[in-house]
């Protein structure tokens, strides 16, 4: 697989559906016998949830599946980060717009996380607003498996 991979995935606040982003590729990593070759984390555009841990519904969601978040905490994306991850994958488009705010993008590392899943120019519908947790954890499910191909293809992510 070559050198080792940096992403993060971002989200309004990193409550919800970054978290599960994060979690749910791990555990994909480890299933595929990839832990510890790629580094995964998540992040928010925004600085309101900033220390607080993961939403209940999501936490609740993500352990439906096996998949445990213990200990994750919200944090804000910095300039920095961009030099540090491969790829950055934004949930929707208002997150992409504040992303780029914060890091520019010259090297178009910042892309919608749901053009792994093959729906470039689609968006994960935050579940802080419409309830459905089940919904964010298939689209996301979906990216990270395309994510995962990609990886282990050796593709250009």
């Amino acid at each position: 697989m070559g050198r080792v991979k940096n992403i993060l995935f971002v989200c309004h606040g990193n409550i919800c559906r970054s978290p599960m982003a994060e979690f749910i590729m791990k555990d994909m990593l480890a299933k595929a016998g990839l832990e510890g070759q790629i580094h995964v984390e998540s992040a928010a555009v925004s600085s309101e949830e900033i220390g607080n841990p993961v939403y209940g519904p999501a936490r609740r969601e993500l352990e439906k599946h096996g998949i445990t978040c213990h200990g994750k905490v919200a944090r804000k994306m910095t300039a920095q980060d961009y030099d540090k991850f491969d790829v950055i994958l934004a949930m929707d488009n208002s997150n992409l717009y504040n992303l780029k705010r914060i890091c520019g993008d010259p090297r178009g590392k910042v892309k919608l996380i749901l053009e792994y899943a093959g729906r470039p120019n689609s968006e994960v519908s935050d579940p802080w607003y419409t309830g459905d947790f089940a919904k964010a954890y298939s689209d996301i499910s979906e990216a990270c498996e395309g994510l995962l191909k990609s990886l282990q293809a050796g593709k250009k992510l």
